[in-house]
C-alpha cells in the first residue's frame, strides 16, 4: 500500500492541494485551542530535556541534572526571546517601534535569533554554576534536532514558509500563496536540519569519544545546521519584504546568516581536533558539585 501511493505521487501530474491533506492547524482541548506550531516547540523541549537528563548521568558529563534543568530553563527564554527579537531584527525592523513585537503569538520566529538567545542561555547558565562554556554546548547541540524536526513539520501543517514554485510531482498548493504547486520546503528543512543532522549528532555522541573533543559537537552542529540551511533557503521562498534585498545581493538572509554559523562551526570542529582529547572517564568519575 505505501509503495503504491509514493508510486502514485510520483507519477501524478498535478500538484497536491494542502487542503486535500486533511490538515488543521490545531485542535480544540475543552475550552483551549491548541496550535501544533507552539506544540511542536513543547513536544521538542520536553523530548531533548528527556535526552539531556540521559547524557548528563555519563561518566564526565560537565553537569548535573539540577544544573541540566536551569540550562533548559533559560534556554527556553532564549530561544523565545532570541528568535522574536532576532525576527525582528533581520526580517521585519519596523516591529521596534510597535507593540506587536511582543505579540508572539501570531507567528514570526527567527532560528538564528535563537541560536543567539541559547548561546546567551549557555553562558548565562556556565556562569552561575561555573562549567566549562563548550562542553556544555557540545551536551546541548545534540538534543536540538528533537525540536527541530518537529517544529519545521508544524510549519508545513500551518501552510507557511512554502517554497517556490515547481512542478515536481510532490509540490504543493498552500492556501494563500497562489495556484501554482510549490516546494515542501518546510519537509525538506524536516528532514536535513532535524533528521539528517540530529541522528548524526545523537550517534557521535553515544557511539564514539568525541564528546572528550571539547567544542566539536557544537561545530558539528553550527556548520551542519549553516550548511543544511543554505541548501533549502534556495527552495524556499524569501520573505516577501526581502525580495528586493534577495535579488540585490544573490542570497536570501538566512543564507547569509549561514554563513557566520558555518564559519564558527568549523573553527570548532578544526579546534577540538587540534587539541588533545580529555581523557576518557570511569564509571567512578564523581559528578560535578553544584556550585
Amino acid at each position: 500500500m505505501i509503495a503504491d501511493s509514493l508510486l502514485l505521487t510520483l507519477l501524478r501530474t498535478d500538484p497536491i492541494r494542502w487542503e486535500d491533506l486533511g490538515l488543521s492547524r490545531g485542535f480544540e482541548l475543552g475550552p483551549l485551542t491548541i496550535r501544533y506550531y507552539a506544540l511542536g516547540y513543547v513536544v521538542g523541549i520536553l523530548l531533548g530535556y528527556w535526552h539531556l537528563n540521559k547524557m548528563v548521568r555519563v561518566p564526565g558529563s560537565p553537569m548535573n541534572p539540577d544544573q541540566a534543568a536551569d540550562l533548559v530553563m533559560a534556554s527556553i527564554f532564549g530561544i523565545i526571546l532570541g528568535g522574536r527579537l532576532g525576527y525582528a531584527t533581520f526580517y521585519e525592523p519596523h516591529l521596534w517601534t510597535s507593540l506587536d513585537l511582543f505579540k508572539v503569538w501570531q507567528g514570526g520566529m527567527s532560528f538564528h535569533g535563537g541560536v543567539i538567545g541559547v548561546l546567551i542561555a549557555i553562558g548565562w547558565t556556565c556562569w552561575r554554576h561555573r562549567l566549562p562554556y563548550d562542553r556544555v554546548g557540545d551536551w546541548l547541540v545534540v538534543n536540538l534536532g528533537f525540536g527541530i524536526f518537529l517544529v519545521r513539520l508544524a510549519n508545513f501543517v500551518n501552510a507557511e514558509l512554502w517554497g517556490r514554485t515547481t512542478d515536481v510531482p510532490w509540490a504543493v498548493v498552500f492556501p494563500g500563496a497562489g495556484e501554482q504547486g510549490r516546494h515542501p520546503s518546510q519537509v525538506y528543512e524536516a528532514i536535513l536540519e532535524g533528521l539528517l543532522l540530529g541522528t548524526p549528532l545523537l550517534l557521535l555522541f553515544w557511539r564514539t569519544t568525541v564528546r572528550q573533543r571539547p567544542g566539536f559537537l557544537a561545530g558539528v552542529f553550527l556548520a551542519g545546521y549553516g550548511v543544511a540551511r543554505f541548501i533549502v533557503e534556495y527552495f524556499r521562498e524569501p520573505d516577501a519584504q526581502l525580495a528586493d534585498f534577495a535579488a540585490r545581493t544573490g542570497l536570501h538572509m538566512g543564507q547569509w546568516l549561514c554563513l557566520p554559523m558555518i564559519a564558527v562551526g568549523l573553527f570548532l570542529i578544526m579546534r577540538a581536533l587540534r587539541r588533545p582529547p580529555l581523557p576518557v572517564p570511569t564509571s567512578e568519575t564523581p559528578e560535578p558539585a553544584t556550585a
